[in-house]
């Protein structure tokens, strides 16, 4: 469990660090309304929190899946090894995996650099990642060779997972270690940062754009490392020069003036309006920093409408950023309190009972075929709590579950790619109709969720299963099972 108490930040008032407890209130209300399913922030002002939350049953001390946030700690750790010159920005991308090499190497391929890495201008015209996680041998570098390379590197901005990852794999290279041995002692040690995972390759190499899961104050520390110019408690722990040239536009990526997605692109930190930037990740997930109102905001979530989030942020917290400390305010400051610590994805609504429960409790209905690989499930449902237990072609398990509250489990039932690990989850049931039990599943350290509404009829049991948000389709599975 992460701890690190001696690493916290400073906790104060809003008011003290120029900010009104009702302006940040009403961002959180604004989430809460618009966006649905947030589930961490912490709010800095001048390195002190001003302001932090978390939606049970999502906790402080729950790391949380960062998807591409993870690309700009793979960029801090390419400006150390470059500083302690392992490699050079303007290497030849090639000069670290000959063997990789297509036979055909063209201009534009050799003419790649780190740099090009780093600013997602490598030359390519579609995203590496997808091939690298198919090619059947599990050599990623070798993978992302094989893309071809035909335009000029650095003339054209695509956001590229796999070129993140040959980040990564230069930094193991050169180093002789991964990207958290190598950050461990100059990155995580000193921010305090200590329960850091990171997903790895066939080839044994940190996935780099993203793999990485900490947790919310993590993020927020790691962006006043990035506002603070690389200084952290007195000590220089990441060059200023390298802060300042990873954070600035190196490549135009769009021209609409309303998107902080066309606002220009770094090395691996995206430009924002407002003069501000930021690292960020799939469904939610953002550590932003604003220099000019010395200020960063960590979240965490499960969205797919990203720009809303940041509208708000830059809507209801900018101008209220003031220069100076403002009057106390005890009964804003007592609202802000009471809202912050009452913070929660509400559990499932319905009843703790139904006449058929008895009689189904127990029994188990054995799936048809389907792509889940289900292959039979019990509900234990008769009681306070509930239990389904689950058996697969690789396990059988036990998922418990509340009535009117979460209940932490665990399950491999909705593992993905390099997910061998049965994943933590937080588990919450009732009965919507007499003959309708609805279960939602959080992965409380991922931005997902899955809904599944058990529909009994007679002696068959059919389940709709949603997920709240996905890379692929949102429609809903369809299983059946049948109790003989």
């Amino acid at each position: 469990m992460h701890t690190a108490i001696e690493n916290s930040l400073p906790r104060t008032t809003p008011e003290q660090q120029g900010m009104a407890s009702a302006a940040i209130l009403a961002f959180v209300e604004a989430l809460e309304h618009q966006v649905h399913e947030t589930h961490s922030f912490m709010l800095l002002r001048h390195g002190n929190v001003v302001a932090e939350g978390w939606w049970s049953p999502y906790e402080r001390d729950d790391p949380h899946m960062l998807f591409s946030l993870s690309k700009s700690f793979t960029s801090t750790a390419v400006g150390l090894a470059i500083t302690e010159g392992y490699f050079a920005l303007d290497d030849p991308v090639l000069s670290f995996f000959p063997d990789d090499a297509p036979a055909d190497v063209s201009e534009f391929l050799a003419a790649m650099r780190v740099r090009h890495l780093l600013s997602m201008s490598t030359g390519q015209v579609d995203d590496t990642f997808p091939k690298m996680i198919e090619h059947p041998d599990g050599n990623w570098t070798k993978a992302f060779f094989d893309v071809p390379v035909l335009r000029e590197p650095g003339t054209h901005f695509l956001y590229n997972t796999g070129a993140t990852y040959i980040l990564a794999a230069i930094v193991q290279k050169t180093t002789g270690q991964n990207l958290i041995e190598y950050l461990q002692p100059r990155l995580f040690e000193p921010l305090g940062i200590v329960s850091a995972t990171w997903q790895e390759s066939p080839q044994g190499i940190h996935v780099g754009g993203t793999g990485l899961n900490i947790t919310t104050e993590d993020i927020a520390r790691f962006g006043q490392l990035y506002l603070q110019q690389g200084m952290w408690q007195g000590a220089q722990i990441l060059p200023q020069a390298w802060v300042e040239e990873a954070t600035m536009s190196h490549i135009a990526n769009g021209t609409d003036p309303e998107s902080d997605w066309a606002q220009g692109y770094g090395y691996q930190f995206w430009r924002c309006r407002h003069d501000n930037y930021r690292g960020d990740g799939a469904f939610g997930q953002f550590c932003i920093v604003m220099p000019g109102h010395d200020a960063v905001l960590a979240i965490t979530s499960g969205t797919d409408d990203m720009q809303q989030v940041l509208d708000l942020a830059w809507e209801k917290l900018l101008p209220a950023m003031q220069a100076d400390a403002l009057p106390d305010d005890a009964e804003a400051q007592a609202a802000l309190t009471t809202k912050l610590s009452s913070l929660a994805r509400p559990p499932v609504p319905g009843a703790a009972e139904s006449p058929i429960a008895s009689a189904i409790s127990g029994q188990t209905y054995t799936f048809d075929a389907n792509d889940l690989k289900l292959e039979s499930i019990t509900l234990n449902i008769d009681g306070p709590d509930g239990a389904i237990v689950v058996k697969t072609a690789f396990a059988e398990e036990s998922i418990p579950f509340g009535y009117g509250q979460w209940q932490r489990g665990q399950t491999s039932l909705f593992n993905g790619p390099w997910e061998f690990e049965a994943a933590p989850v937080a588990t919450s049931g009732a009965w919507t109709a007499e003959d309708v039990l609805t279960l939602v599943v959080r992965l409380y350290e991922t931005p997902f969720y899955h809904t599944l509404t058990c529909h009994f009829v007679g002696n068959d049991l059919l389940i709709e299963t949603r997920v709240n948000v996905s890379f692929g389709s949102l429609k809903p599975v369809l299983l059946t099972a049948r109790h003989v």
